[in-house]
């Protein structure tokens, strides 16, 4: 028997971070604008924040729009702002209602100012929910996180709050986006590609990884659960061998 197959205990992931790659291709495929793939796709997400919320799963993390997408052309990219700002305006209090709790990572700076309040606003409304935490990545990059985390910690260290002999990867990674929520331990890409595309490089260290072809908008309940088949069948050894996983399991630590 593998040592994956001895692992059993590894339960349901308690966050999971999602590449929903494929909006464009599957409009392509069916000789529709690129945009309703993106308005397809939002089914999906609903799909998969249902899902989340429904196995109290804590924390989904999504990748809504990176830093690099503004190379798109501009009535692509256009149409995904406007789109963001309608379906912020059409999901949010669903969502609040379901007690999701949302949060968005990246530099909302160059939002047009309607989408900064949208998200500001849905922040806001559904900031003391307790059940699933919601991150949506917008115009966020994974190399540039870990850069303004460098620079926030530099800043202290000039102000004296720090000193550099305390710097530690805790310390840094204590500056960097989702600190106050755990590391992913499921990583989907949908689409398939295999790479996770300047996303969470910091966060996903020990994070496990799964690909799969299907594009995002057809990224059904039954391709979710597959998914998490998958990871309950995964050793997660960070650092240790198979068998010290074994071993520990069976003490029960």
């Amino acid at each position: 028997m593998s040592e994956v197959q001895h692992n059993t205990a590894a339960g349901l992931p308690q966050h999971i971070a999602v590449v929903m790659d494929g909006n464009g291709r599957w409009a392509n495929q069916r000789h529709m604008p690129r945009v309703a793939g993106h308005k397809a796709g939002v089914n999906a997400t609903r799909r998969i924040v249902e899902n989340c919320a429904k196995k109290n799963i804590k924390v989904l993390t999504i990748f809504a729009f990176s830093s690099e997408n503004w190379r798109r052309p501009e009535t692509e990219v256009s149409s995904i702002m406007a789109l963001f700002v309608s379906t912020i305006g059409a999901e949010v209090k669903k969502l609040h209602n379901k007690n999701v709790c949302i949060r968005f990572i990246g530099d909302r700076s160059r939002f047009s100012q309607k989408l900064q309040k949208s998200i500001n606003d849905a922040e806001q409304l559904t900031m003391h929910n307790t059940g699933l935490r919601l991150n949506i990545a917008a115009n966020y990059g994974g190399r540039n996180d870990i850069v303004h985390a460098c620079k926030l910690l530099i800043n202290d260290v000039a102000q004296n709050k720090i000193t550099f002999d305390e710097i530690t990867e805790d310390l840094l990674g204590s500056y960097v986006s989702l600190n106050d929520v755990p590391a992913p331990d499921l990583f989907i890409r949908t689409g398939g590609e295999q790479r996770i595309s300047n996303f969470l490089i910091w966060q996903l260290a020990y994070t496990e990884l799964y690909f799969v072809d299907t594009l995002w908008p057809d990224f059904l309940d039954e391709d979710f659960e597959q998914a998490l088949s998958w990871f309950t069948g995964r050793q997660r050894r960070f650092g240790k061998t198979g068998q010290q996983v074994i071993e520990q399991q069976m003490s029960g630590n």
